[in-house]
């Protein structure tokens, strides 16, 4: 039986600010990664949505940003290796002892936007990253995406490593994610989501915008929950997959 790991990115709030809708995100997603204050985020939405998914069963992670609220840190910026290796660092002990605060355990680190980005392509970054996790907790998973060089590098550091494909966006033919800025590089419609990842899990294989077959090992499938019609995308998803036969469960333990 196939099984897998849905996740969302979440407490992506700031004060009286509300991004998705995680209560019902929560409901349906198997992991959640969780802003830590640079990109999104404050101690407030932190304790709140590690409860909330402690109540909910669900696994949670860090999701460490460059420190860009005004961009929700999808902007690159000019920080150096050592300077983004402290950045996350700073934000996974953050999310550890929020996490803890709210009775939760913190089981992996998935980086956001820019940086995720970056960690895919740029060795150096995914290189900080993974140092950083290493020196703060070398026990926590790391979730990359698929083909990048972070999936590549935890593995040769003898970090666990867990590879994620996206549900709600297209791919290049390098198996990058297409810039959201071009038409189409968003996905929205829910039943050809679910059709387009169940066919992905089937091939073992990312499908790119020409319809090519990149194969890689699909540990995680994340649904962005800025995404317009995230709740409904992930819930069409969900029961997709079960109806399928494939079992939705954490890659680790909540």
């Amino acid at each position: 039986m196939l099984t897998v790991d849905l996740n969302s990115d979440m407490g992506e709030g700031f004060g009286p600010w509300k991004m998705g809708d995680d209560a019902a995100m929560l409901d349906i997603v198997t992991s959640a990664n969780i802003a830590c204050g640079l990109h999104a985020g404050d101690p407030e939405v932190m304790a709140a949505t590690f409860a909330r998914a402690k109540e909910k069963g669900v696994s949670v992670g860090a999701h460490p940003g460059y420190p860009d609220l005004y961009g929700f840190g999808r902007r690159n910026m000019p920080y150096t290796m050592g300077e983004i290796e402290r950045l996350i660092a700073y934000q996974i002990g953050a999310a550890e002892a929020m996490a803890a605060y709210a009775g939760h355990r913190l089981t992996h680190v998935k980086l956001h936007g820019a940086l995720g980005n970056l960690s895919q392509q740029n060795r150096d970054v995914a290189l900080a990253a993974c140092r950083a996790v290493k020196a703060v907790n070398p026990r926590l998973v790391c979730l990359t995406i698929a083909l990048g060089e972070m999936d590549r590098l935890a593995g040769e550091m003898g970090l666990e490593f867990r590879s994620e494909i996206f549900a709600d966006r297209a791919y290049t033919e390098e198996g990058f994610l297409v810039d959201r800025r071009v038409p189409g590089a968003v996905l929205h419609e829910p039943g050809e989501i679910a059709e387009r990842i169940l066919a992905m899990l089937n091939e073992g294989a990312i499908r790119t915008l020409s319809g090519q077959w990149l194969k890689t090992p699909i540990h995680s499938i994340c649904v962005h929950s800025d995404t317009p019609s995230a709740v409904e995308i992930a819930r069409s998803l969900r029961a997709s997959l079960e109806a399928r036969g494939v079992a939705v469960k954490p890659f680790a333990g909540a």
